[in-house]
């Protein structure tokens, strides 16, 4: 593969059926690249956790991921509320998910710690009212 794959992703707000459909055509095309598994897992980990977040409170968002040869570069971008504590939202367990999210089993508070974790860089932007972008690299071993 001599040039990058563009692939992008409209995520629906509030839909948890097709919560994790753009991480999973995301897994499948690395897979068909040959990309190792373990390289897969952490996409796959990182960018659910994002798209789960832009599901359960933005609204939804749209997903874009650049395929390298040698790493993946993905943007989660959303237009809802922000993030007001940025620092508090990277703590694992903090979470604003009403409670009928939670007994759903999401919104537990550790999307993005995990997203960090899986990533090899992570960048957080966010602006109350305006909404959040997501940035992360994962490195292909």
């Amino acid at each position: 593969m001599s040039e990058s794959i563009h692939l992008e992703y409209i995520v629906e707000g509030n839909n948890f059926t097709s919560a994790g459909a753009a991480s999973d055509e995301i897994k499948n095309q690395l897979k068909k690249l040959g990309i190792l598994t373990e390289d897969i897992r952490r996409v796959a980990i990182a960018m659910y956790e994002g798209e789960i977040n832009m599901v359960i409170h933005a609204g939804g968002g749209i997903a874009v991921a650049d395929i390298f040869v040698d790493h993946i570069d993905i943007q989660l971008i959303d237009q809802g509320k922000g993030i007001e504590n940025i620092e508090l939202a990277m703590q694992p367990g903090w979470s604003t998910a009403k409670p009928e999210v939670l007994a759903m089993g999401f919104g537990a508070g550790m999307g993005i710690p995990n997203m960090k974790k899986y990533t090899d860089d992570f960048k957080i932007e966010s602006e109350v009212g305006k909404g959040t972008t997501v940035k992360l690299t994962i490195k292909f071993h």
